[in-house]
């Protein structure tokens, strides 16, 4: 038999697009210079790297739990009882210790009936988002901004806004311009604190402001904390929680802080003292359903990773990548066509790349990235991936010697394809032609 027919992609499919994929996807791995081993400073899982491992308490409880046998049928969609009151005990924690907290926050407590724990902080975007908005509906994001952002608007046909967080003044978001994106379809705004790509870390003053325009616009906040308390020396970290009685959805999860993101769990916590979001908790609860649930053994362990995890692993964790950043920034400030904007948390810092310093053969940020992984193999993620071209993100969770081998194998780079050397062999040239002559 034979058929005419053919099975076509469903719109919403066509419309989920990972803008990571469309630029990754063009960089050369299979050419790779002989003389190099290839340096991955572009890879956003600190698992990868060798030198960041998961707590060890954590490891413990969790083997404990496996070997009970007692953690293995199907939870609650939303999560275990016992996993969303860690998580709410945590987050009221964090409250008590923030001092000069809002008054009418003074007698607000967080409750498990206000955790929905997700499948890793990606699914908990995914909820968030999908519970707020329909198809038409507007969201702010930031640029730069992860990329995930877009790609889950783009599934579910939500429009995008873009505020400008501004490199000049450590990303801060332009709050002149952040006023001028609201219309009657926005319903949302998302942040990202600590920031994903730039490493930046928010004042409690500056998130204020921001938590203050979204409380005058009848605005949720989604708040990304995924890099919560990834801070490094003399920078302090503020949850969105401690400064506003609006309405936010708090996102954070055991990737990143916890160096575990293959145990995929994540949560919402509702933040709402003044109880606008009733409504939406029914449907927090729906989406929670799709996929039924959260990992169940990482639930059962989480009240011991939460509460027993040591002070001095955060303490340690947070040194070692303040150091990768030192290295970094210093690096990368002493190459002239390039400028590092200095990274306050999180894993990642942002590098500006001076075009107009190159020669022709790099005249954008994916160019760079392509000419450097072929001819030093050192990957890093070109700026376009995060709305900001004509830089790049350079991920600090690799040892330090990988990192200064790195920064050595870009500076030889940039010195070659550097508009300065070029002109100055030009002008060489130039010379012995006019001995000669």
């Amino acid at each position: 038999m034979t058929s005419s027919w053919e099975v076509g992609p469903s719109k919403q499919s066509m419309a989920t697009v990972n803008p990571i994929r469309d630029i990754v996807d063009k960089l050369d791995f299979n050419s790779l210079p002989k003389e190099y081993t290839l340096i991955q400073l572009s890879i956003g899982d600190p698992s990868k790297y060798g030198n960041l491992p998961v707590p060890k308490s954590a490891l413990k409880i969790l083997s404990e739990k496996v070997l009970e046998g007692e953690s293995n049928g199907y939870l609650p969609s939303h999560g275990s009882g016992i996993a969303r009151k860690a998580i709410s005990d945590k987050y009221n924690e964090k409250l008590k210790q923030n001092k000069d907290k809002l008054p009418s926050l003074k007698n607000f407590e967080y409750t498990q009936n206000d955790v929905f724990i997700t499948s890793g902080c990606s699914d908990a975007l995914n909820i968030g988002l999908c519970s707020l908005l329909d198809k038409g509906d507007t969201v702010l994001l930031p640029k730069p901004g992860f990329s995930l952002y877009v790609t889950l608007c783009g599934r579910y046909g939500i429009k995008t806004k873009f505020y400008q967080c501004l490199p000049d003044k450590q990303w801060q978001i332009d709050l002149k311009q952040l006023e001028t994106l609201v219309d009657d379809t926005t319903k949302c705004i998302l942040l990202n604190n600590p920031s994903n790509p730039c490493g930046s870390v928010y004042s409690k003053e500056h998130l204020k402001e921001i938590c203050e325009f979204a409380y005058k616009n009848k605005l949720v906040i989604l708040a990304d904390e995924i890099y919560a308390d990834m801070v490094f020396e003399k920078e302090t970290f503020t949850s969105c929680g401690a400064v506003s009685t609006g309405p936010i959805y708090l996102l954070g999860g055991l990737a990143k802080q916890y160096l575990a993101p293959g145990w995929r769990v994540g949560w919402i916590v509702l933040h709402d003292p003044e109880n606008k979001c009733s409504k939406v908790r029914g449907s927090l609860l729906s989406l929670t359903q799709v996929i039924l649930g959260a990992n169940s053994v990482c639930q059962a362990a989480l009240p011991s990773i939460l509460h027993e995890t040591k002070p001095q692993f955060y303490k340690a964790l947070n040194m070692t990548l303040g150091y990768a950043a030192q290295i970094c920034f210093k690096g990368f400030e002493s190459i002239p066509e390039l400028e590092p904007v200095k990274p306050q948390g999180a894993m990642y810092m942002m590098v500006k790349i001076n075009i107009d310093k190159l020669n022709t053969d790099i005249n954008d940020d994916v160019r760079f990235c392509q000419l450097l992984l072929k001819e030093k193999a050192v990957c890093v993620l070109p700026g376009c991936i995060f709305n900001c071209p004509n830089f790049f993100r350079v991920v600090l969770c690799p040892p330090p010697y990988q990192i200064r081998e790195a920064i050595e194998r870009i500076k030889s780079f940039c010195d070659k394809y550097s508009l300065k050397e070029e002109v100055e062999r030009i002008d060489e040239i130039l010379l012995k032609e006019g001995q000669k002559i």
